[in-house]
């Protein structure tokens, strides 16, 4: 089944013409799928985009982050890393044709098993702002920013990966309640500016803080993935799965971003 994404302008929403280009493009007569993270500007285009097309389509909005509830681009928790896990298990199922709805109700699930949050240490420069979207001390970290450079939850001095980890890994744990033994995915996402020598670090961070709680980490993926520029940090997110989902991450994938398997 074929795949496309859809971006739009340097933290911007594609139009809806966009979106239904993309739509047109992908659409082999079972329908569309959209996937779409719980930006306002993304949110609004995308249902716009559903009510225009001549065709049935359904969406999955992703809302993994745990940070904070509201924000000035959201309402409601904002949609982060999480979406690769869904997009790539979603994407597995859908090659094996799932039904339009089947689909739907795979990446809601996937969707609620899904948290992550996030820390900057620098900020991130738009092009055509020509200046870091907020200011940050050399000793300062952003606990719980979003991907567009949103403020988190609280500036912090500088903390050992083991304490970041500790807070991060902690409010995922929190929030998806995992019961003892719980397979899970762990997504160690740089947001651009991390050499994976620092994020490797935080992956061993998030190790400890995941088997402390009696967690199983069954699968990991560490690297640059959802990016904010040229911003200096990470995200860790952590997606509670079965069989069936863990099944669906294995499968054999070829894109610019994930390759495995044959």
């Amino acid at each position: 089944m074929p795949r496309r994404a859809c971006p739009g302008q340097v933290f911007t929403s594609p139009t809806p013409d966009q979106m239904l280009a993309a739509a047109h493009a992908v659409d082999g007569g079972a329908g569309v799928l959209f996937i779409v993270k719980n930006y306002s500007g993304d949110m609004m285009n995308f249902e716009m985009a559903a009510e225009m097309l001549d065709r049935e389509n359904t969406t999955v909005i992703v809302n993994d982050d745990v940070a904070v509830e509201n924000s000035t681009y959201t309402t409601g928790r904002r949609g982060v890393a999480g979406t690769l896990i869904v997009e790539k298990i979603v994407g597995a199922a859908a090659e094996r044709s799932a039904s339009l709805m089947a689909l739907k109700a795979l990446g809601d699930d996937i969707n609620k098993a899904t948290a992550s949050m996030g820390v900057a240490l620098t900020s991130c420069t738009v092009p055509a702002a020509g200046k870091p979207t907020f200011q940050i001390g050399a000793d300062e970290m952003e606990m719980g920013v979003g991907i567009h450079g949103e403020p988190g939850r609280r500036r912090v001095r500088l903390a050992r990966a083991d304490d970041i980890a500790g807070e991060l890994a902690g409010a995922i744990l929190k929030d998806l309640s995992l019961k003892r033994g719980q397979d899970v995915i762990l997504l160690v996402n740089g947001f651009g500016g991390t050499p994976l020598l620092e994020l490797y670090l935080m992956v061993n961070a998030a190790h400890k803080v995941l088997e402390g709680a009696g967690v199983k980490v069954a699968r990991h993926l560490t690297g640059p993935y959802v990016t904010s520029l040229e911003m200096a940090g990470c995200s860790i997110t952590v997606s509670a799965v079965d069989a069936k989902a863990l099944a669906m991450w294995d499968a054999p994938v070829h894109t610019p971003a994930l390759r495995w398997g044959a």
